[in-house]
């Protein structure tokens, strides 16, 4: 399929003549196609075009913002083989996985869909007048209601999932507004085909086209640009701790500030109780080492730090099945750059030692697994080792006794997850996930980190640095409402209610009236 190479603004391709930035092959290690960046100007009008476009688009009822996300899906799965191969060349995460990518994108799109159908998303409450109280009680009613236009940052370990079509545009779109995605720069070109997939469903559905825009570029400027605009209400990032900081300290110097939903680092500790580490040992360090080289290690949820009691048995174990972990690639040379800042301050920490891998080729982005360690001491005294090393690398934390285990537990900072490896009825097993619960936003028993379930139930965020915002979740159902806020209609008559709130419940959609829960009218 040709590429236009072009930024999709106010509804159109347009050529733009920001700075020239190139995509990369990670298995070759060399550059595919150069895109030029869109510029400030282009910015503007882009948020402007979603700024016009939001009356009519919030205006959608549920069921046809529902039909649109299902022809977003469909025209994703449309782009057939073109998709899946210039994601490869891009990422070089191979085929295999990039089909289950698609699978996963299409289907938290049709989840959305699916919320949107039903209507119990938008938590209708209605407590209705009573003129003889004193004194008299009013007719309040409330709901969700869309926020505006959104910027969404897409991740680069995720071209699809977490990509132009992702979860953040997903639950945004789902919620009633209108979307910039500022496209990443080391997959142009996949996004591009992503966007085409957009436009397709706008025009079919009769939507004006300018509700979403698609923003090329690698400039920093750029991206500034867009975060400080006051039309934009809120965002949307996965990325790196300094770069999410870096949109959220931005964002706070606005006039008016506004929220930024960022998920940044994660180390996703692993701990294992002496009584799993006796039973399972071995078992344990193969699929420690598989999460670990899983991908690359280029996965938010990647076990980047392993927590337990002295075992030269397990260390040895560990070293074996990291050393035969299948090696993949980087997805690109920035990734190599940053990981390899990262390996260097740990090895030059004279606190840690190297027990596998360590080095980056320089002249390939084909990376050796690496696996690390320092004493528990070490770990609660320096603050530097409980950072993310985005790759496949594990820092293994070895306590002299339970009770510097515990401590441990207590000094790591905010995760996406945390795991608990450990036996029935396993003394340590409480204590470890009572502890463990304040510092995550899942917690995991005899597993491994990778993966990440789209439901209802996931949570996906953490304390801080994990993610910006712990109380809400960029993966799963609830992900919709980020980007949106309540509003209570006190006495408003019929006419001037939202359809989720009128008396006869045309809708059919389960409400909270008068503290009761029915799909009945009032």
């Amino acid at each position: 399929m040709n590429l236009t190479k072009k930024s999709f603004i106010k509804g159109q391709w347009q050529t733009t003549q920001g700075q020239a930035f190139s995509s990369h092959n990670p298995v070759s290690n060399e550059p595919i196609t150069q895109f030029l960046s869109a510029t400030e100007v282009d910015a503007s009008g882009a948020v402007a075009g979603a700024k016009a476009s939001f009356a009519a688009y919030k205006s959608l009822s549920g069921q046809q913002r529902a039909l649109f996300l299902e022809q977003i899906a469909l025209e994703i799965e449309n782009l057939g083989d073109d998709l899946l191969n210039t994601a490869n060349d891009e990422t070089g995460l191979g085929l295999v996985r990039l089909t289950g990518e698609r699978g996963r994108t299409c289907n938290q799109i049709r989840a959305f869909a699916n919320m949107l159908k039903d209507g119990f998303w938008v938590r209708a409450s209605i407590d209705t007048s009573d003129a003889q109280r004193t004194p008299p009680k009013p007719d309040l009613r409330r709901m969700l209601r869309p926020i505006g236009p959104v910027l969404v940052f897409p991740a680069s370990n995720f071209p699809l999932a977490f990509g132009v079509l992702g979860g953040d545009t997903a639950s945004a779109l789902a919620a009633g507004n209108p979307v910039i995605i500022k496209a990443h720069p080391a997959h142009p070109a996949t996004s591009e085909l992503c966007m085409l997939a957009a436009e397709r469903a706008l025009k079919k559905c009769g939507i004006d086209s300018k509700t979403i825009s698609m923003l090329q570029g690698s400039t920093l400027t750029l991206a500034q640009s867009l975060v400080v605009n006051e039309a934009i209400q809120a965002i949307g990032f996965t990325g790196s701790l300094t770069a999410g900081r870096s949109i959220m300290d931005l964002a706070a110097t606005r006039a008016i500030p506004i929220p930024v939903y960022a998920e940044m680092g994660s180390t996703n500790p692993v701990f294992i109780t002496p009584d799993a580490l006796q039973a399972r040992g071995n078992e344990i360090a193969n699929g420690l080492a598989g999460s670990i080289a899983m991908g690359t290690g280029q996965f938010c949820t990647s076990p980047g730090v392993i927590v337990t009691l002295e075992s030269d048995a397990f260390k040895s174990d560990l070293i074996a099945a990291i050393n035969e972990a299948n090696q993949g690639y980087l997805l690109h040379p920035s990734i190599a750059s940053g990981l390899q800042s990262s390996i260097n301050s740990l090895v030059n920490n004279a606190a840690v030692e190297v027990l596998a891998g360590g080095v980056l080729d320089n002249n390939s982005l084909k990376t050796p697994n690496s696996l690390l360690a320092t004493s528990a001491q070490a770990f609660l005294n320096d603050d530097d080792l409980h950072s993310e090393a985005f790759g496949p690398v594990s820092l293994l934390v070895t306590c002299q006794n339970i009770e510097e285990l515990l401590m441990v537990a207590n000094a790591i900072h905010g995760n996406l997850t945390a795991t608990i490896q450990c036996q029935d009825n396993d003394d340590l097993a409480k204590p470890l996930a009572d502890i463990l619960e304040s510092h995550v936003g899942r917690l995991i028993v005899n597993g491994f980190p990778t993966g990440v379930e789209v439901c209802a139930s996931q949570q996906h965020s953490g304390p801080y640095p994990a993610c910006s915002s712990p109380a809400t979740t960029s993966v799963g159902s609830d992900a919709i409402s980020r980007f949106a806020r309540f509003i209570a209609y006190q006495d408003l008559p019929q006419a001037l209610l939202p359809l989720e709130l009128q008396d006869d419940n045309s809708l059919q959609i389960l409400r909270q009236v008068n503290n009761q829960y029915h799909r009945d009218a009032c």
